[in-house]
């Protein structure tokens, strides 16, 4: 009989080490402890798709999940659809860390050897939703471990509509411009770096070659800009959930190079066999812009473009924008032209660390958020 208590008693010992942390409850310290996906203490941000049943769904470049913690050791439950997603591991808000994906249902490990204490965690998609989703089922702690509330939000949210270069394409690369995952980064992008500069909740609508008229593929962005999942036009983001203070549109240099292109397949899907005039073009753009003012009523939009040659001395393009914005004749819209960075390709850190102060003075001189 005592035998059987004492086998009792270690069950319960056992058990009692590896908790399960259920939605909404606090945690005391425990060997390990896991936190389900589901979790209201994981603040995330960007477009997530938390229906379930099971899991979360991650799309879109900049999506993040964050958690504060006490413990040893961070793991995270991931299945990458085709192994080919690259994300930022960041401690403390220290450097990022690149950790690669694979297609495998399985446990990460994202911090060991921590020292006691509190630690945050941040999860950062840098990848393009081209590279395809991640399904998350939930994070594991370990050693001392307990799970912290999330500190409140500062009320702040700040959403960007944008091409490559929102999207961070070829940001590392110091050779060419090449489409490597591993060159394409969203976290040290202008779009990043200007949402962490004022702890701001953030959020990113990107596709590298998109356009708001044509794009080097069918979509456009006036199709995709309201999908919850992007290769789903029946997934559709429910846009009261998250109303912005500010949204930032940086778009056209694509089409400014394919309104030129005749013989390109998705100009004559467009537009037949004659190019938009300038009053299609500044219609076209309108048209998107307010999309955007229909779901934000009461968001203040910035029409940007740049930093490539769509800004360069001569363009049309930053005419077309400031054109379309004086005709919607709203005081909450404004325009906003990065300069051309003068070089073949994308920019890079150091152009997106330019882009960010540009916008950052623009916001400060111009918003009242």
């Amino acid at each position: 009989m005592k035998r059987i208590i004492f086998l009792s008693l270690s069950l319960f010992l056992f058990l009692s080490s590896c908790r399960q942390h259920q939605p909404g409850t606090q945690s005391g310290l425990h060997d390990t402890v896991r936190v389900a996906w589901n979790d209201p203490h994981i603040h995330t941000m960007g477009r997530i798709n938390r229906q379930g049943p099971d899991c979360a769904v991650l799309y879109w470049p900049g999506t993040s999940m964050t958690i504060l913690f006490q413990g040893t050791k961070a793991e995270v439950h991931l299945k990458d659809e085709r192994g080919k997603n690259y994300y930022d591991v960041v401690i403390d808000g220290k450097e990022p860390v690149l950790m690669r994906m694979d297609s495998l249902d399985q446990w990460y490990v994202l911090a060991d050897s921590l020292s006691p204490g509190e630690h945050m965690l941040e999860l950062f998609k840098r990848s393009e939703w081209t590279r395809g989703h991640t399904k998350f089922f939930g994070f594991q702690i370990t050693g001392d471990a307990a799970i912290q509330e999330f500190p409140a939000s500062a009320g702040r949210g700040i959403e960007f509509y944008g091409n490559s270069i929102t999207a961070g394409y070829a940001v590392h690369d110091t050779i060419g411009d090449h489409p490597d995952s591993t060159l394409t980064d969203n976290y040290v992008t202008y779009a990043a770096m200007t949402a962490r500069h004022y702890g701001a909740e953030y959020s990113c609508i990107a596709r590298s070659g998109i356009g708001i008229l044509i794009s080097w593929f069918p979509m456009i962005m006036p199709e995709m800009y309201d999908r919850l999942d992007p290769e789903d036009p029946d997934s559709k983001w429910d846009f009261s959930g998250f109303q912005p203070g500010i949204v930032v549109i940086n778009l056209f240099q694509n089409d400014s190079w394919l309104v030129n292109m005749p013989e390109y397949l998705e100009f004559k899907h467009r537009f037949g066999d004659t190019p938009p005039t300038d009053r299609q073009i500044i219609s076209g753009y309108k048209d998107f812009v307010r999309k955007i003012r229909k779901v934000y009523p009461k968001t203040h939009i910035i029409c940007a473009l740049g930093s490539m040659d769509a800004t360069k001395e001569g363009s049309p393009w930053p005419g077309y924008v400031r054109q379309a914005v004086e005709e919607m004749n709203d005081p909450q819209i404004y325009t906003l032209f990065f300069p051309y960075i003068q070089k073949d390709g994308h920019p890079r850190v150091e152009d997106h660390r330019v882009m960010a102060d540009t916008l950052i003075h623009f916001i400060d001189r111009n918003i009242n958020w």
